[in-house]
């Protein structure tokens, strides 16, 4: 069953936070709260626990194309191949922000997103993932929470999100309601901004 958290963005309690770094070093998965939408997360260097959250997305996991969640523009380097100083200001003036930005790919990707071309980058605008990555000392896997309902196309719910994924992860962060509108998605790889998908961030 999955242990539910109430960690709130003001006042995120430490101890909480480090039951949820915990969770993550030993290959649990989390639902986490962000600028946008609820989402999945985990260890993007625990290849077992990418596993899961493909498997909860019903997809190959060398298929899956999940985000990593950043909590600065410090990380870039590790996944993504050198960048232009205008493409890099571009990033800076847009994040932390509702934003995915697709960048090339370099060869030292962690194991999940080997043969990868390309990666989606997250530097959300919410202290809980950036505290998460911060104390982590690295990025973490992220994918978004889709809803079965018609009209709402993402769950906002944390009470319900928790019923649903009780059995599927080990910690819901419930931080009150979320967005229903999730990031918009950026191409930058060829150097000019396109927009894959319009989401809550404006370009």
């Amino acid at each position: 069953m999955a242990k539910i958290l109430k960690i709130y963005p003001d006042n995120p309690q430490e101890n909480l936070i480090n039951e949820v770094i915990k969770t993550l070093n030993n290959g649990g998965l989390i639902i986490y709260p962000s600028d946008t939408i609820y989402a999945l997360g985990c260890n993007i260097f625990d290849i077992k626990a990418m596993e899961k959250l493909a498997q909860i997305k019903k997809q190959k996991l060398e298929k899956s194309k999940f985000s990593i969640i950043c909590n600065d523009l410090s990380h870039l380097s590790d996944f993504t191949r050198p960048i232009d100083t205008s493409v890099f200001r571009f990033l800076k003036s847009h994040l932390p922000g509702p934003y995915t930005f697709i960048l090339e790919a370099n060869k030292s990707l962690p194991l999940a997103y080997k043969g990868h071309k390309t990666i989606g980058i997250r530097v959300p605008d919410h202290s809980i993932p950036q505290l998460i990555v911060e104390k982590l000392g690295h990025p973490i896997a992220s994918t978004s929470i889709r809803d079965d309902d018609e009209i709402l196309e993402y769950s906002t719910d944390p009470e319900l999100i928790a019923e649903k994924y009780d059995h599927l992860v080990d910690i819901v962060i419930d931080s009150g309601y979320g967005d229903n509108i999730a990031s918009t998605i950026v191409d930058l790889t060829s150097g000019e901004p396109e927009i894959i998908r319009q989401g809550k961030g404006e370009i």
